[in-house]
């Protein structure tokens, strides 16, 4: 357990858990590799292309939110250059678009790299050809997914008229739903369709003010709910939503939130996707027996602690002040199918 559990928890401390995150990634960069079945017709994409490129739009995003002097900047920047050797500088992705033109997720995971200043010219012109064919038009996804696409193919310089206010519409979130209707799917959901809107926290802006609203009221009471279950990945997801919102919650929402995350976190920076529900850990205090457990297999922890990791810098750099022009007062106060193969809602997921 970390030295965080007994107290109460702040920004010096969050910051800790993601330093002790990232030093977990760093350590474990090797399990980010491709294997040799990544580009296959029949290789898993889901444990290749797509934790690499999680571990890419975190470290984008981190090192977007971090100043260049930071460590946590230094080591997002290091394990992004790493993801980015590993497609062979954008290589890899023009021989997917060579083998499967119509699967989206090499766009998804490549426009990570373009975001980040780290471009394939070939890639790119290939894409936009296949972009341009009735087929991709009407590839039939869902519309978090939806809104996910449109948004990677602006980012690799894709631009076509299909409007994202009206595909947002059609999300969970975009229709405003009953708040008691959350759960676990719905919670993933919602967190990317705000990762999609705010460019991975950084517009806060880009969220409409009612669906703001709507979160300003009840991602609290939701946050607080994953964490009782133990949900420490959709927990961290929510934190990054948090943080990213044009008024985030209040100090006492985000202490709480943090300090049973860095109870769950192990030593070695991991952090569970779940805490073991079957020895009566998902209850009020879940957190302080989740870190005695056995450290989790790479899979079963690698997302969570990328979430962890993100969550702290998007937090860290909300309470320096760094990130939104509206809800000061609050701020003040704190501091004080092929493509189906990617089964994700988008990178991260």
């Amino acid at each position: 357990m970390t030295a965080l559990a007994a107290r109460g928890i702040r920004a010096g401390e969050i910051r800790e858990v993601g330093a002790a995150a990232f030093a977990w990634l760093s350590a474990h960069r090797g399990d980010f590799a491709l294997s040799e079945d990544a580009l296959t017709a029949d290789g898993q994409v889901d444990a290749t292309w797509k934790p690499l490129g999680e571990l890419a739009q975190t470290c984008a995003s981190v090192r977007s939110h971090t100043p260049p002097s930071d460590p946590l900047h230094v080591c997002a920047r290091e394990l992004l250059r790493f993801a980015w050797q590993q497609t062979g500088r954008g290589e890899l992705f023009l021989r997917l678009q060579q083998s499967e033109p119509f699967a989206t997720y090499p766009l998804e995971i490549y426009s990570v790299f373009a975001s980040a200043g780290l471009r394939h010219p070939g890639y790119e012109a290939a894409a936009a050809t296949t972009a341009r064919t009735r087929g991709w038009r009407l590839t039939e996804q869902d519309p978090t997914r939806r809104l996910g696409v449109l948004k990677a193919e602006r980012r690799s310089g894709i631009r076509r008229p299909e409007r994202d206010a009206e595909v947002l519409r059609r999300t969970w979130l975009g229709g405003l739903p009953e708040p008691w209707t959350f759960e676990r799917s719905s919670g993933y959901a919602l967190t990317h369709v705000v990762f999609h809107l705010t460019d991975w926290g950084r517009t806060p802006a880009g969220v409409p003010a009612d669906l703001a609203a709507y979160l300003a009221h009840w991602l609290p009471p939701w946050l607080d709910t994953c964490l009782d279950a133990g949900m420490w990945d959709l927990g961290c997801e929510l934190l990054i939503v948090a943080a990213s919102l044009p008024c985030p919650p209040d100090h006492t929402t985000l202490q709480h939130a943090w300090s049973r995350i860095a109870r769950a976190q192990h030593d070695s920076g991991a952090l569970p996707q779940q805490a073991p529900v079957s020895r009566g850990e998902a209850g009020a205090d879940s957190g302080g027996d989740a870190a005695v457990a056995p450290e989790p297999d790479f899979l079963q922890c690698y997302h969570s602690t990328l979430m962890a990791a993100f969550a702290a810098a998007q937090t860290v750099k909300y309470l320096a002040g760094e990130g939104h022009e509206d809800g000061a007062e609050d701020r003040a106060a704190y501091v004080g199918g092929t493509q189906n193969r990617y089964r994700g809602q988008g990178v991260p997921g």
